[in-house]
């Protein structure tokens, strides 16, 4: 622990089953009950409520596995409206204690609210006053772990849930870590996991205390952050989202609801990803050199990606759709699919200036106007032919945002 991060005070705020808590608190028949949250059409689970895990329902089962596990399960599909409502309500309450607020996802985020003990007392208070007022405005819990840094801060709001409050002072650390499961710590997967476990480490105080030079050898650079992390130390710091590094990519993914294999179809919903990628990034005048399909099978396990790297910067949904056609001829695929994700990468903020030929200078004004239009009336109300003829299969993707949403500025948003 070095001494900087030693006088920090950093609250994670990680909000207890989140859909399924607030399809619990808009529908009183469901509270109290086991439910799980679902997209459209799917039969994956996104969350389930702490009355379904009971019964030994998690995320990512399929329904017929959860309806096993617990029979009189309810199913809700999700409703991402809902969701986006609700957290970004939730995240302005959180900067009224400190302008340092980092979304880490739709239903987490990190406070640094080292300078705000002088208004409020203690993180302890802080965190009191923010659960109370989120359980009297929206009838929802969270747990929050304060600690010295953010990677144990996540770590401590894991200890107690639901409603938990955990703190881990400063001279806990050691004592936290020594028996702590590596897998435990945010940013160790099951990979990651295995190839310690091969070195003889399984937990944390292992880590620490296990040569940097042979990690370094084995993970490359990597292995100085693991050893840093092995002794719970974390220097990064909470950063607001007007303060956040340029954005590296604009993309979109859908899981559909039902898996397809007819191009016509795959087509159709790469146009409509196609639209909402470039939509975004003109919005936020970015334009991109890469573009990248990405193809996820019915096994969910099997993942085909691909780019293009162009020879000039795009952002028109025609060009993005051309290019990512052109890739996915290039791909034999080999099962029906489930999943479909475009994305534009390698960017550069769009230059004002107007095109110098006349039809070039059309296509703008007329993407310009569909732009204003969707923005004014809604996705999609100015589209594209096929898009229209194809109606109904524009609705058929999964409408139950991803847990990398961000409520402000350019992000590489997913819808699954």
């Amino acid at each position: 622990m070095t001494r900087a991060e030693s006088c920090r005070i950093i609250m994670h705020v990680d909000m207890n089953a989140f859909f399924a808590s607030v399809e619990q608190q808009r529908n009183p028949e469901l509270r109290g009950k086991p439910i799980a949250v679902i997209g459209r059409g799917r039969t994956v689970v996104t969350t389930a409520s702490y009355e379904a895990r009971a019964f030994g329902v998690k995320t990512g089962m399929n329904s017929w596995q959860a309806k096993r596990a617990c029979p009189q399960l309810i199913f809700v599909v999700g409703d991402n409206r809902k969701y986006t409502w609700t957290s970004t309500r939730i995240i302005e309450m959180m900067r009224d204690y400190t302008p340092l607020v980092e979304v880490f996802s739709i239903d987490e985020a990190f406070l640094d609210v080292t300078h705000s003990l002088e208004i409020f007392g203690s993180a302890e208070r802080i965190a009191a006053l923010l659960k109370e007022r989120i359980r009297e405005q929206f009838g929802l819990t969270c747990s929050i772990g304060i600690a010295p840094n953010k990677m144990l801060a996540k770590l401590a709001s894991e200890m107690k849930k639901p409603d938990g409050l955990t703190v881990i002072e400063p001279g806990e650390v050691k004592r936290v870590l020594e028996r702590l499961p590596v897998k435990e710590l945010c940013g160790i997967g099951r990979k990651t996991e295995r190839q310690l476990f091969l070195l003889g480490i399984r937990t944390c105080g292992e880590l620490g205390r296990f040569p940097v030079a042979i990690l370094r050898n084995k993970f490359g650079i990597v292995g100085d952050h693991l050893s840093r992390m092995g002794r719970g130390e974390d220097d990064s710091p909470v950063i607001p989202a007007e303060e956040a590094a340029e954005v590296k990519s604009v993309g979109h993914s859908m899981t559909l609801d039902t898996d397809i294999n007819e191009r016509r179809e795959i087509l159709t919903y790469l146009l409509q990803l196609s639209e909402m990628v470039g939509r975004r990034a003109r919005r936020y005048g970015v334009r991109g050199k890469t573009v990248t399909l990405s193809i996820r099978y019915a096994d969910f396990d099997t993942w085909v990606g691909r780019q293009e790297t162009l020879s000039c910067y795009i952002n028109r949904s025609e060009d993005i759709y051309r290019e990512i056609t052109a890739i996915l001829e290039s791909i034999v695929l080999t099962q029906p699919v489930r999943l479909l994700g475009v994305r534009l990468s390698n960017l550069r903020y769009d230059s004002d200036q107007l095109p110098l030929l006349t039809e070039q200078r059309k296509e703008l004004f007329l993407t310009d106007a569909m732009d204003a239009v969707n923005d004014r009336y809604g996705n999609f109300t100015v589209t594209f032919g096929s898009l229209l003829d194809a109606g109904k299969l524009r609705d058929k993707g999964s409408k139950v945002i991803s847990p990398a949403w961000r409520p402000d500025g350019l992000r590489n948003v997913e819808v699954k």
